[in-house]
């Protein structure tokens, strides 16, 4: 039931990601630095914060008696995943929610997947159960569907006219919109990273009396600050750079609207992490195969809210089936990999050892 639960809990903030950035279309007159700065100091900073002090007792004193090392790796990492997350943005705006989504969180998916059992020296011990492999197939089916999903992107580029393309996607740019999405994606990677090197900080919360299921949120405090201060250096560096810093200001515009939706898309996708560092913490042994089911999961909801708003309008019958059928893959590889938590859930071993021995009793 814990791993069952851990995957409902990455589903919610699958859900959370896959759509915190519908808020930001209804922003209306603000340049995109001015509209992702406010809505990353709601979603790097307040949400962080309010929800951690909220959940773990005594946040300031397990960060105080945390290693320096640690919170150093946490923040350090935070700062490189705020490169991804700062560049994500940018990709959504050039192939759109479903098509971005999926190519960035791909590479996501395998990087965050794959590195922290190599750093580890884990993956011998990963092949040899059959666990492991059923969690590394669960990764291959995630990567095909991504892949699929990339052909459809592929198919949609070459049957859609200029005009047919930016009614839906503004500003639609296949290549350079490739080009940012693998860089965020590889970049992306590193909250895993951040969230593995945090480790200690969630076991003095535990220790200091937080429930197992948010322990995680006295790491996210951290690796999030790392992320909005690689965010806040560049959106503020843009405002001057563009003189956008008006916008916050400017009496034409309807700056509280905007603060609110940007404030709602912040709070929409702090909630991503706040549910994934609930379901990392039901995954058992093999936590870190809890970052390909919140990858799949997001690229899920977001191409179904890609499909919602009509961004693949125009597109004929092949390229809708090319993409529902990579949808689909990314799907069954969250299946797949819960299936392989399932089977190295130390409970289980625990129970099936418990069963075997009573009937050998009898």
């Amino acid at each position: 039931m814990a791993v069952i639960w851990g995957v409902i809990l990455h589903a919610l903030g699958g859900f959370a990601s896959g759509s915190f950035y519908l808020p930001y279309k209804k922003v209306n007159g603000w340049a995109w630095e001015s509209y992702w700065l406010v809505g990353g100091i709601v979603s790097w900073l307040l949400a962080p914060w309010v929800l951690g002090y909220l959940t773990v007792p005594h946040l300031f004193e397990v960060l105080h008696q945390a290693d320096n090392s640690t919170i150093f790796w946490a923040y350090f990492w935070g700062i490189l995943w705020g490169t991804g997350g700062l560049t994500f943005g940018l990709a959504m705006r050039y192939l759109g929610l479903s098509l971005g989504m999926a190519v960035t969180l791909g590479l996501c998916a395998v990087f965050g997947t794959l590195v922290p059992p190599i750093y580890e020296g884990k993956m011998g011990e990963l092949l040899s159960t059959s666990s492991g492999r059923y969690i590394m197939l669960g990764l291959g089916v995630c990567v095909l569907g991504i892949l699929i999903c990339g052909r459809a992107g592929l198919l949609k580029e070459k049957t859609l006219t200029q005009e047919q393309k930016q009614e839906s996607i503004a500003e639609f740019d296949l290549k350079k919109g490739l080009l940012v999405a693998v860089f965020s994606g590889i970049m992306s990677a590193c909250f895993s990273f951040g969230l593995t090197a945090g480790q200690p900080i969630a076991k003095l919360a535990e220790a200091n009396g937080t429930n197992p299921l948010f322990v995680n949120n006295a790491i996210l405090v951290i690796i999030l600050l790392g992320g909005l201060t690689t965010n806040a250096v560049w959106c503020l560096y843009l405002n001057v750079k563009n003189k956008t810093y008006t916008d916050y200001l400017n009496p034409s515009y309807p700056a509280l609207r905007n603060v609110l939706f940007c404030a709602l898309a912040g709070t929409t996708w702090y909630f991503q992490f706040f549910f994934y560092g609930m379901g990392d913490s039901q995954m058992g042994a093999y936590r870190f195969s809890g970052w390909t089911l919140h990858m799949a999961f997001i690229i899920a909801f977001s191409s179904m809210w890609g499909l919602v708003l009509h961004e693949w309008r125009g597109a004929n019958r092949s390229t809708m089936r090319t993409v529902t059928l990579g949808i689909i893959a990314v799907v069954l590889s969250t299946v797949v990999v819960g299936y392989g938590n399932y089977l190295g859930d130390p409970s289980r071993k625990a129970a099936a050892q418990d069963t075997a021995s009573a009937n050998t009793a009898e």
